[in-house]
């Protein structure tokens, strides 16, 4: 399938996601990617001079959450090494998608994804122009969008060896990001 074509069935899919007029997106247990779509170009921007980067964590029936700056947009990724990369459902890329945040430029293809499940789904892959992690801006950042309205946001690998070495405190609910 032509990369227009891909484009436009997901422009195509969101266009009926703004009518269905949908809030709220539920829980997706991690996933692996298919990599031939996911090779980074991604550069690191320090935009402070400190070198540690330190992130507070709210825990959650279990689960890390940690502040994340997609393209301007603030939201709150759940910290998951088990993910391949940052991954978000349709809804949230439909939001980001009528903000201006996410263009047609942006869409690159398609790709198959397993979940802890063993299930198959197809996610679309889409090129996240800014990425920040605090005091630090990645660019150029692969992820997919999961077509799915339960998905929830997974903040994976693709982000993550961006940084090289990360520490977490559990007594203080910090992550360190170097």
């Amino acid at each position: 399938m032509k990369t227009d074509e891909i484009r436009q069935n997901f422009l195509n899919y969101l266009i009926a996601l703004i009518f269905l007029n949908c809030t709220k997106s539920g829980r997706r247990k991690s996933i692996n990617t298919n990599e031939n779509l996911i090779e980074n170009n991604n550069t690191i921007k320090i935009e402070d001079s400190n070198t540690k980067n330190i992130i507070k964590m709210e825990k959650k029936d279990g689960v890390y959450y940690i502040p994340i700056e997609i393209n301007g947009v603030s939201m709150h990724f759940i910290f998951d090494t088990g993910a391949g990369m940052i991954s978000m459902s349709a809804m949230e890329a439909n939001f980001l998608y009528k903000q201006g945040k996410l263009t047609e430029d942006d869409f690159l293809g398609k790709a198959n994804y397993m979940d802890a499940n063993g299930y198959i789904s197809e996610g679309t892959i889409v090129n996240l122009r800014f990425v920040k992690v605090g005091n630090k801006t990645l660019e150029n950042i692969k992820a997919s969008i999961v077509h799915n309205m339960e998905a929830p946001l997974l903040l994976g690998q693709t982000v993550l060896e961006g940084f090289g070495k990360i520490s977490i405190d559990y007594n203080t609910l910090e992550i360190t990001f170097e």
